[in-house]
């Protein structure tokens, strides 16, 4: 399984399109607290598009708490101080949890964090010009990644039928 971890988020619209992209890959949501905004706000729930009401994700008080109530695992932490490319490690294992953790947006995962799992942070690669990419960005590039290796399990790969379907184009095309 899938998992996403926010460590300390401050932007609540990163956050509500970090929620869509969970709730759209199935994967599992965990949120490290504190917190820059409340859960309540208004941003959140425009950027997730109100998907949340079916969505179950979990908080933390801490680093420490997280890892001791998810002790097993692989986990991946994205820094700009990643050593290996995103697409370096193997995700491809259906049986494993991957712990796919993401730092605040001001100061990313502190370093002390980062030293105790250097073999397993990851860099995207970039250009020069740019720090580092938006954080929701980030989440979608390598929860995806993880989804391509694993052959993309219980996702739709075509329109569904329940709404438009996978002939949507083609259906309109003969009404013009």
């Amino acid at each position: 399984m899938n998992h996403i971890v926010l460590f300390e988020p401050e932007i609540p619209q990163n956050t509500g399109n970090i929620m869509r992209t969970a709730i759209a890959t199935n994967s599992t949501l965990h949120m490290i607290k504190p917190f820059g905004f409340s859960l309540d706000d208004k941003e959140i729930k425009r950027s997730s598009v109100n998907y949340t009401h079916d969505f179950t994700f979990y908080i933390y008080n801490s680093f420490n708490e997280f890892m001791n109530k998810n002790p097993n695992g692989i986990y991946v932490f994205l820094t700009r101080y990643g050593l290996k490319k995103h697409t370096d490690l193997d995700y491809s294992d259906t049986s494993k949890d991957y712990y796919f953790i993401l730092g605040k947006e001001s100061t990313g995962i502190p370093l002390e964090i980062l030293k105790e799992h250097i073999d397993t942070a990851v860099r995207i690669p970039m250009t020069a010009d740019v720090r580092a990419l938006n954080v929701s960005n980030s989440c979608a590039i390598i929860i995806y990644e993880a989804l391509r290796q694993q052959s993309f399990p219980n996702l739709s790969i075509y329109e569904p039928e329940s709404l438009k379907g996978k002939n949507h184009i083609l259906e309109a095309n003969e009404k013009s």
